[in-house]
């Protein structure tokens, strides 16, 4: 998928319903369980099934980078007439140069990938994603072994120039401001003559979960991971199998419309919600119910219930920093003050996202101040205007959260939701609509 044409942005007006809502909402896959199959299978020794992954830019994106190192991915039909991913791994090759957008995951996770490939790879992203760090990762993958050309930068545009293999070994970083660090080293491991041993050295890991992901899904391939000592994980050198694997939906980007029925009050469903998950996004059913919403979490999916009262909250989303923007957002519709903590780490995400949430609600009259690791945020009449989005596709749902009480809200660049959801704001606007079931 190319980069978005900024000729081409829309501003969307987020929908005040006035009413309560009763909705079933079907989402589509888990983005960040979609990059990690794609990895693991172009890594495997043999085809892989990747049942209902997610398409959107960044998976997309993803999809493209494999495909530029010699991995097959083939769509394939599927009941319902959705489309699976059929993966073939072969040899990987240099030559390419990978567009990474303003995806983490694949500034991350293809690096270590790229450098089993014989030749060089050349890697570059949106504008925004030059500021990402990446240093940690470019760092380690030198310490085992690889070349690396980035001018000293520690960001995108940089080289790396594979010779089809990787020595591995132990290497120390830290991982403080991304999880993904830690991941992107764990997922090519097991390809990595002597494996890898990472061991963090630093403040506590962010989104931790998401590296528990990580090892569930190479353990899924077949790869033996040690994570038994805090803050070090070790992957064996081994073969990885192909995998035949249902994608869960994407609990992360359930979060807005499960915050409609809290904020409007009524009901919204969510079928499909894992009995067990490592998503971080899972955190929502504590946090929603902390605001004051009923949830029920069945065999059909996932319920919340609410009357439109919230409740403010004191909350440490260190682990699920993702759902920040939604939770701000939501926040600034109680009743009581709330307080984030723990998020420091998310001014390095697509944007700096505490500055834009505390300008962007504060333009709108929010009573919002940051601090060093988040927000408070206090009740305050808020009025219309325009919500801008910094090309971060968690503001586009955080604007469309305050549209629910707020009239007039115009989301700047709603199209930038495509990163995890392309059909975002028709899901929306159906869930407000219907009283049935909308879906993708």
């Amino acid at each position: 998928m190319p980069s978005p044409d900024p000729a081409a942005r829309v501003d969307w007006p987020a929908p005040t319903p006035g009413h309560a809502v009763d909705a079933t909402v079907t989402l589509p896959g888990s983005k960040s369980l979609t990059n990690r199959y794609l990895v693991l299978a172009a890594l495997a020794n043999s085809p892989s099934m990747l049942r209902a992954p997610l398409r959107s830019r960044d998976t997309l994106l993803m999809a493209q980078a494999l495909r530029s190192l010699g991995t097959r991915i083939e769509d394939s039909p599927a009941q319902g007439g959705s489309l699976d991913w059929l993966v073939t791994p072969a040899e990987l090759v240099g030559g390419a140069t990978v567009d990474c957008g303003l995806a983490g995951t694949v500034m991350r996770f293809v690096p270590p990938v790229a450098a089993l490939a014989s030749g060089e790879v050349r890697f570059d992203g949106d504008p925004q994603a030059r500021v990402r760090p990446m240093g940690p990762v470019l760092d380690a993958l030198r310490t085992l072994g690889v070349t690396i050309d980035d001018d000293g930068r520690g960001t995108l545009p940089f080289t790396v120039r594979g010779n089809g293999s990787v020595r591995g070994g132990d290497v120390t970083l830290d991982a403080s401001e991304s999880s993904q660090f830690v991941s992107a080293l764990l997922l090519a491991g097991a390809r990595y003559a002597e494996g890898v041993t990472v061991h963090h050295d630093g403040k506590p890991v962010p989104s931790e979960p998401h590296i528990a992901m990580t090892v569930e899904t190479l353990r899924d391939a077949g790869a033996f991971v040690d994570d038994s000592d805090a803050n070090t994980w070790r992957v064996e050198p081994s073969e990885l199998s192909g995998l035949d694997v249902q994608v869960e939906p994407d609990l992360s980007n359930a979060a807005p419309f499960l915050a409609a029925a809290l904020v409007c009050g009524g009901r919204v469903t969510v079928p499909a919600w894992p009995q067990h998950t490592t998503q971080a996004g899972d955190a929502v059913r504590d946090i929603l119910d902390a605001m004051g919403a009923d949830v029920t979490l069945t065999r059909e999916g996932l319920t919340v219930a609410g009357t439109g009262e919230v409740n403010g909250v004191d909350l440490d989303l260190h682990d699920a920093s993702e759902l920040t923007p939604v939770v701000a957002a939501i926040a600034a519709l109680a009743d009581s003050p709330s307080v984030i903590r723990g998020v420091a780490h998310i001014r390095g995400h697509e944007t700096d996202r505490l500055a834009a949430l505390a300008r962007e609600l504060g333009t709108l009259g929010s009573n919002v101040t940051e601090t060093d690791d988040g927000l408070r945020i206090a009740p305050a009449p808020l009025h219309g205007g325009t919500f801008h989005t910094y090309a971060d596709h968690r503001m586009v749902m955080a604007g469309a959260v305050l549209g629910l009480r707020v009239p007039d809200v115009v989301v700047e660049d709603s199209g930038t939701v495509a990163k995890t959801l392309p059909e975002f704001t028709t899901l929306w606007e159906r869930m407000l609509s219907s009283t049935g079931p909308a879906h993708q």
